[in-house]
């Protein structure tokens, strides 16, 4: 974790910790815009998504210290997103709600965000809540930094998300890269189809896990010697799919 928002001043010892880096999800286009904006001026960088879907390209592909999460969005709500996210992932979400409720309000909690704020607020409040939760963060074990994961002649290394053969570098496209990064989480486990797809962005669905084994058929033929005969990129019957290294 990056920490808890450096003084505007630039005050402190040694050198200055790199800026937060936040992922702001609401449907609303003046919203985003006005918190990005805002968080910026106050030294945090920001990334934005309109849905569920967007969220998860960005965060297939980028590390966020926190995700600041509206829990009405179109399609898949927020407290099922912030489930699903728990799921794989330790980064901290905080969520906006207009709802008053308090078993909304405990839904969200029990889902795994770890704090919310009550639609309208001040950004300024935001801002103290984000600081509040990243200076916490220190406090969690961090996370072991991945390892190259090898298979036969090909490595793949997951803080990069880039795939080697020898000093070639092996092209993936989007879908391809995030596979990569889901797989590399846990190797040796098996990961369903449906969670693939609801990761990847896709509504869950047979047509969906049709689509994941699309994918899954391109990305053993470059990590494969034999895609017929898969040694790496795993089938397993009845749980999806694993990827078994050297």
């Amino acid at each position: 974790m990056s920490g808890a928002v450096p003084a505007a001043d630039g005050s402190g010892d040694g050198p200055a910790a790199p800026a937060p880096h936040v992922l702001i999800v609401d449907d609303d286009a003046r919203i985003r815009d006005l918190l990005r904006r805002f968080l910026m001026r106050h030294g945090i960088m920001v990334s934005v998504a309109a849905d569920a879907a967007a969220a998860r390209q960005l965060m297939a592909g980028l590390a966020f210290d926190l995700v600041v999460l509206d829990v009405m969005l179109p399609g898949e709500d927020g407290i099922s997103l912030t489930r699903a996210l728990r799921a794989y992932s330790r980064t901290p979400i905080l969520l906006l709600t207009a709802r008053g409720e308090a078993s909304d309000r405990i839904a969200g909690l029990e889902a795994g965000a770890d704090d919310y704020l009550a639609k309208p607020f001040e950004p300024r409040e935001l801002l103290l809540r984000i600081n509040a939760i990243l200076r916490r963060a220190p406090e969690t074990a961090p996370e072991a930094p991945p390892a190259m994961l090898r298979m036969g002649a090909l490595r793949y290394d997951p803080a990069r998300g880039e795939l080697w053969d020898g000093t070639e570098r092996v092209g993936l496209t989007g879908t391809e890269s995030a596979l990569m990064r889901i797989f590399a989480r846990q190797p040796g486990i098996a990961v369903e189809r449906g969670r693939l797809a609801e990761q990847l962005g896709r509504d869950r669905g047979h047509a969906q896990e049709r689509a994941v084994d699309v994918q899954i058929t391109r990305l053993r033929r470059k990590i494969e010697r034999d895609p017929r005969e898969p040694r790496y990129l795993q089938t397993v019957r009845g749980s999806g799919y694993r990827l078994v290294t050297d």
